[in-house]
């Protein structure tokens, strides 16, 4: 890392987290904690004028060669800063036709085409690859909300990639192979653990300190002339690996299709590797199919057994994440909104009912629910489950 690298990350880890807390507790104090236009004022363009003092060197020095993990660091802190910017409505993308953080912008672009991901804060930035320096990880505030949220769902997406993990490397084994048992156990005890970690989400973060003090730092903003949609904290390819090895979706499917495009740029380039090598794999549960229909013996009797319970564990989790934590999350709280603030809730662009069926849709694919709408597999598991003398 370069000194100014240093210094802006110092920054980021210290004054701006400062900045954003004080601003969090102004906002908090008002009869509409949604208002923040006029509030902070001062605060806000110390805010904006120190960023882009520290920004100014590191555009200028250009690429230094210091490697995709430094590059990707650096990445982060400038999205962090017009993420802020955005939370704070000092940028609003739809009242611009070009951001006017103009150096963050072109630094961004910059280091977001060199590293070939998206030129913004993405949530890895925030998890998996969130460097801590003497127990302290970046983020926002130092509120407890903005907190636990961060652990537990780094924990939660951990968990995901344990399980993708496993299910990856039954491919070369095949489902009749006696350690694909073993493997599978192993994906059934990540999602197990994915599972806890979202009751935990959904038992002790604070709804409301969510919502208005942590949710607003992941709104779109324009980079230059674009809007790019906020993070996700799907944006990782282990939950679709997890979806397309177990069967349940199908990139063959327009709308799960486009879901994965969507989200690419917002991968690590590792990850965008990976989700392209499973796009064009056998699922387990069409080998599972072909393996019963020629006929099946005890050993992959055995493994479909434990096969089907990842299958309903993955379910389990998708409608946990969508009945318990959106629901109460984003959709209860979105209900004491006005018309104005609601324009801009999600962090995905679309409006909250359109967003909201997408993911309802989703759910129940993961969930290979019974219904014609869709391309679930839920004829293909009740077919396996017949075969297995589970069900009639």
């Amino acid at each position: 890392m370069t000194p100014n690298t240093v210094a802006f990350d110092e920054w980021i880890r210290g004054l701006f987290v400062e900045y954003n807390t004080r601003l969090e507790g102004l906002y908090s104090e008002g009869d509409d904690r949604a208002h923040v236009v006029g509030v902070g004022d001062e605060l806000k363009q110390a805010l904006v004028e120190e960023g882009r003092q520290l920004i100014l060197p590191l555009l200028q020095e250009g690429n230094t060669d210091e490697g995709f993990d430094s590059g990707f660091d650096l990445l982060g802190n400038v999205g962090m800063y017009m993420a802020a910017c955005r939370r704070h409505d000092i940028t609003e993308p739809s009242r611009e036709s070009t951001s006017p953080l103009k150096e963050a912008s072109a630094l961004a672009l910059q280091l977001g085409a060199s590293l070939g991901v998206t030129p913004r804060f993405a949530t890895s930035h925030l998890s998996t690859h969130n460097h801590a320096v003497n127990g302290v990880y970046k983020r926002f505030t130092n509120l407890k909300a903005e907190a636990f949220f961060l652990e537990y769902n780094t924990r939660g997406i951990f968990a995901y990639k344990r399980a993708a993990d496993a299910l990856v490397r039954i491919l070369p084994l095949g489902v009749s192979h006696p350690v694909t048992f073993d493997l599978l156990e192993a994906a059934k005890q990540a999602l197990t653990d994915v599972m806890r970690f979202n009751q935990a989400l959904f038992d002790e973060l604070d709804r409301d300190a969510f919502f208005y003090s942590v949710r607003p730092y992941y709104k779109p903003f324009r980079v230059g002339q674009h809007e790019y949609r906020g993070a996700n904290a799907g944006d990782f390819a282990g939950i679709n690996e997890i979806d397309l090895l177990l069967g349940l979706c199908s990139a063959d499917n327009t709308s799960y299709s486009q879901l994965l495009v969507d989200k690419f740029l917002y991968m690590m380039p590792d990850d965008q590797v990976r989700l392209r090598d499973v796009m064009r794999q056998e699922s387990l549960m069409d080998e599972f199919l072909e393996q019963v229909a020629i006929g099946s013996s005890e050993l992959v009797d055995k493994n479909l057994q434990v096969f089907l319970d990842v299958c309903q564990l993955h379910g389990d989790a998708a409608a946990q994440h969508h009945h318990q934590l959106v629901k109460k999350y984003i959709e209860q709280p979105s209900n004491d909104l006005s018309d104005a603030h609601l324009k801009h809730i999600t962090a995905s662009g679309p409006p909250l009912e359109v967003l909201l069926r997408a993911l309802e849709k989703l759910c129940d694919l993961r969930r290979a629910a019974p219904r014609d709408d869709i391309a679930s597999r839920y004829t293909d598991v009740q077919k396996l489950k017949v075969h297995l003398g589970l069900t009639e």
